[in-house]
Formats: C-alpha cells, structure tokens, sequence
C-alpha cells in the first residue's frame, strides 16, 4: 500500500505481515508494493537492498520515504530462528553459487544464539538506508 498523504514530506510505504508468512512471500508482498510497474521482482537479499536504493520503483533515488511493517511481530515469528535455520540448510545443500563455508558459519551462529535471523535480516537491510525512516507495527 502506497500513501502520500502523511503529515511530512516522506512517502509512506506498508508492508504487511498478515500478507505472507515467508521470505519468498515478503520477496512477493515488496515487489508488489515497491515495483509496482517494473519488470522484475525481488527474490533475493541483495535484490532487497538493491530497490531500496530507489529510482526504478515507486519512489526516486534518494527519496525519504517511510517504511511501515503492519504486523510485525508475526513476521518476526514466521521469519525467526526456523526459518532462517532453513534458509541456510538449503544454500548449504544447493552449494554454488553460495559460500557454503560463510552460510555454515551464518547458521552456526544462529544456532548458538548470536546470529540475525531473517527478519533482523531484513530489518538492518532496511535501517542501513539513511533516506528511509521504518516503523514496526
């Protein structure tokens, strides 16, 4: 959902949780919301972090925009320690292209309890962009 009618001069964008309850559904639910019009979606990481730079979706290169995740902690739920243990079982079996020594360390540590999981992923994805203010709903 796309809302230009806030009080300030950024552009609201909402991503919500209640819409998916995986990382290839979040992949589905921003592609939907932030490459609206465009010719590809996002279906990686990277990809995540590529769009949120801006200039070929719904909002400019260096635009402030505000990122509103409805339904938060369900995403914090569903893309939690289960599945981002998943998420690095399967780059490890799929090998290459992956690092599989870097995604062995990534789920190891998760596993010791002092890794991100995906939703923090995601989150750090998102907060590392200066020009984008997110709230948790």
């Amino acid at each position: 959902m796309l809302n230009t009618s806030n009080n300030n001069t950024r552009k609201m964008i909402v991503i919500n949780g209640g819409h998916f309850s995986s990382l290839a559904g979040f992949y589905e639910e921003v592609s939907g919301i932030l490459m609206r019009g465009a010719d590809w979606k996002v279906g990686t990481l990277d990809g995540f972090n590529d769009i949120l730079y801006g200039g070929f979706g719904v909002f400019e290169y260096r635009e402030e925009i505000e990122i509103v995740w409805k339904e938060s902690e369900k995403s914090k739920e569903d893309l939690g320690l289960k599945a981002t243990q998943e998420f690095y079982e399967n780059k490890i079996r799929q090998g290459k292209p992956f690092n599989i020594e870097l995604m062995q360390q990534k789920l190891e540590d998760l596993i010791a309890g002092s890794g991100q999981t995906l939703f923090e992923i995601l989150v750090e994805i998102i907060e590392s962009h200066g020009d984008i203010t997110l709230r948790l709903d």
